[in-house]
């Protein structure tokens, strides 16, 4: 299971990647971000690593950078999220269905359960690819698949 730690390592020795992806200066960047210069060249040595404030706020800003999935897998602000809140319980954002990043673990009804193959985490998706719920915890998901699924038969 991936934690805060572990992301904040990951992103912090991907910043200057990141960056270089976007075609930014140091001092774009650090503004982008809100921290100093001087704080970004600190973390792209490997003097000190981003703060988790930092690492969302990478997330959220760079979520479409190759560099962060290629770490995170697929959506890393979904991982920073699921990570924050330990996990996502509420109908949200449409996604790519998972080709790439995502192994089926189960389906059951409408929904099917699938594992991230980098951050390891799980999420449930509906017929639409709409995601339902993330968490670390295998049994949470498995559970929460068989209320939804049960629902949805009810409705």
């Amino acid at each position: 299971m991936m934690n805060q730690d572990e992301v904040i390592t990951l992103i912090s020795n991907k910043l200057k990647l990141i960056r270089t992806e976007y075609n930014y200066t140091q001092d774009r960047m650090a503004e982008v971000l809100g921290i100093s210069k001087k704080t970004l060249v600190q973390i792209e040595k490997g003097r000190t690593t981003a703060g988790w404030t930092v690492c969302a706020a990478t997330c959220a800003l760079f979520r479409e950078s190759h560099v962060l999935s290629s770490v995170l897998g697929a959506d890393p602000l979904e991982v920073i999220e699921t990570i924050a809140h330990e996990k996502i319980d509420a109908p949200k954002d449409k996604t790519m269905g998972g080709k790439v990043w995502w192994k089926e673990v189960q389906v059951q009804g409408a929904f099917r359960l699938q594992q991230n193959v980098i951050s390891q985490h799980y999420r449930i998706l509906d017929a639409n690819d709409y995601r339902w719920y993330s968490s670390f915890e295998k049994e949470d998901a498995v559970h929460r698949l068989h209320e939804l699924s049960a629902q949805k038969k009810g409705d």
